[in-house]
């Protein structure tokens, strides 16, 4: 169950619409037609214009401003933006059957609609509109748009009014600046377009970062849905993103982060335990919060295994203890409380709403029809959003770029960084002890050194009782150090193997292997012996152990 979910359900006053993840659906079986149909555009524009502002329940302030304002300044670089299509072939999207019982046609793949946000340099070119953001969702499934899209297009930039005027940061097709930058994949929320969170994304390219996203997308249909196939379907698309990175020249692929909101907050820690190059994680209001039963029913996702640093934000109006009254906290574990190898920074953001976390939501003047606390204006909204995307940088810079200034602003609180007090604070918990992974036992190891190997597995014993090293990966660590010649290195790991496995004669085998190639015949002879009284009819072991005994008694 999603928590979020579940929440919004028992706590927010009736709605006309059923809310999911924060989007208000256009009819009481509005989670069946998600599921079913592929009416893309008709849900996205729903999902754009009305959602949020019925889940929420934010109120406009008599003061506030009439329009979205966003208050950081541009970085060092001019915005590039450039939208790809293309799909993903590893993974099917449509039925080999349409609807109607006949062979579907065209492209049953995965499509990928792809949004670019690169730093550039700058152009003649006049930048693009927020209602070209909104154009864009329009070619989310295909290539190109459909009349029906079209006509809803028309329909969003209408409930959007002036807004789909405003100018934003990015040029189309912008000439890309010279160097090599830090990749930040971006996950869209629930059901949500790429373009998502713009404002910010631009914010990161203008900064020095390339930002890559895609639409939230079911694994077979527009609509998302909030089980582990769709947890599944977006880490996918994240993985798929990181391999379209590496394609970018500009692109530092040792640096890479995924960043998500609600559910791509969500997806993205999914996506972290599955891929080892992904280097931080930042989560906007993220659904990993919600739903611990989804994390622990992935069998995989393991978040005291995490060790790469988590920037996350939480809205103000729902506690845990809310929760917990409500009985939703037992399903599985707090996976934040679980994070504890992690460095984690938690901030609360007293005043925001879970739609507040979006600038596109932001933008929306139907979002601010309904009333909101009086002493949290719109323009506390903006001013809250800008310290969230300025936090995002400084992360990022300090743990990417080892920036001295990003590592200070994360260490001063919030006041020192020049935000009223009454907005959010920051809590910090640094990564303790060793996670529990062959990965980080490895790199101890390796710190160690290889004749300390027992030391450090008696201090993961220590930290983590149940810390268990498999069989096949140690004896693969060991066999696979001594294939590229790092004998010494080879022979501790097959040393301490035979501690782990005794009865192991493959084992002993390879050891001694190692001793022979290594010039350590005596030693070599000791372990095919050992090896042999484990298994005494295995005559490998035999022909290796007399040449080893002929070529002794051969020598002058």
């Amino acid at each position: 169950m999603d928590l979020f979910l579940e929440m919004q359900r028992k706590q927010s006053p009736p709605v006309a619409q059923p809310v999911v993840d924060g989007w208000a659906l256009p009819t009481s079986a509005g989670r069946a037609l998600l599921n079913r149909t592929r009416c893309a555009l008709l849900l996205l524009v729903f999902f754009a214009t009305s959602a949020w502002a019925l889940a929420q329940n934010p109120p406009a302030a008599a003061t506030s401003p009439d329009h979205f304002t966003f208050g950081p300044k541009p970085g060092p670089y001019a915005v590039g933006f450039r939208v790809v299509f293309q799909y993903d072939y590893s993974r099917t999207f449509r039925e080999a059957v349409d609807w109607l019982g006949k062979p579907s046609t065209g492209e049953l793949a995965r499509p990928v609609q792809t949004l670019i946000w690169y730093p550039a340099e700058k152009s003649g070119k006049p930048p693009i509109v927020f209602g070209d953001y909104l154009a864009s969702s329009a070619k989310e499934l295909e290539p190109t748009a459909t009349k029906g899209s079209v006509e809803f297009l028309a329909t969003l930039k209408e409930e959007y009014g002036d807004e789909v005027h405003e100018k934003t940061w990015a040029v189309r097709d912008a000439p890309p600046a010279p160097g090599k930058f830090p990749v930040v994949i971006y996950a869209p929320s629930f059901g949500a377009p790429a373009h998502e969170n713009s404002d910010m994304l631009e914010y990161l390219a203008s900064n020095g970062y390339i930002v890559i996203s895609s639409g939230n997308v079911g694994a077979h249909d527009r609509g998302m849905t909030d089980d582990l196939e769709g947890v599944e379907a977006q880490r996918g698309d994240i993985s798929f993103l990181i391999g379209y990175a590496h394609t970018q020249p500009q692109a530092d692929i040792s640096h890479i982060a995924v960043a998500g909101y609600s559910w791509g907050g969500l997806s993205n820690l999914f996506a972290a335990a599955r891929d080892s190059r992904i280097g931080a994680l930042i989560s906007l209001e993220g659904t990993l919060r919600y739903s611990p039963k989804l994390v622990a029913d992935s069998g995989y996702v393991h978040p005291k295994e995490i060790t790469i640093p988590l920037l996350y934000f939480r809205r103000g109006e729902m506690s845990l203890e809310d929760a917990d009254r409500e009985h939703l906290l037992a399903e599985a574990p707090n996976v934040l409380n679980e994070l504890t190898h992690a460095d984690l920074y938690d901030i609360h953001m007293y005043w925001m709403y879970h739609g507040d976390f979006s600038s596109t939501t932001q933008r929306d003047p139907w979002y601010w029809k309904n009333k909101r606390d009086v002493d949290y204006s719109r323009s506390d909204a903006n001013e809250s959003y800008a310290w969230v995307t300025r936090y995002v940088l400084n992360f990022l810079n300090a743990y990417f770029k080892q920036d001295t200034q990003a590592w200070q602003f994360l260490k001063h609180t919030p006041v020192e960084n020049g935000a009223h007090a009454r907005l959010f604070n920051v809590d910090f918990r640094a990564a303790s002890g060793f996670a529990p992974t062959l990965t980080v036992f490895r790199a101890e190891v390796g710190k160690r050194g290889f004749d300390h190997v027992n030391d450090v597995y008696t201090a993961f014993k220590a930290a983590n009782p149940d810390f268990k090293l498999d069989e096949q990966q140690m004896v693969g660590w060991g066999s696979g150090l001594a294939w590229f010649q790092h004998f010494p290195e080879a022979i501790a790991i097959l040393k301490f193997d035979t501690v782990l496995f005794p009865d192991k004669a493959y084992i002993y085998d390879a050891l001694a292997d190692a001793y022979a190639k290594n010039g350590q015949k005596d030693l070599a002879i000791a372990s095919y012996e050992k090896s042999l009284a484990i298994q005494p009819d295995d005559p490998v072991a035999k022909g290796e152990l007399e040449k080893l005994k002929n070529s002794t008694q051969q020598k002058p």
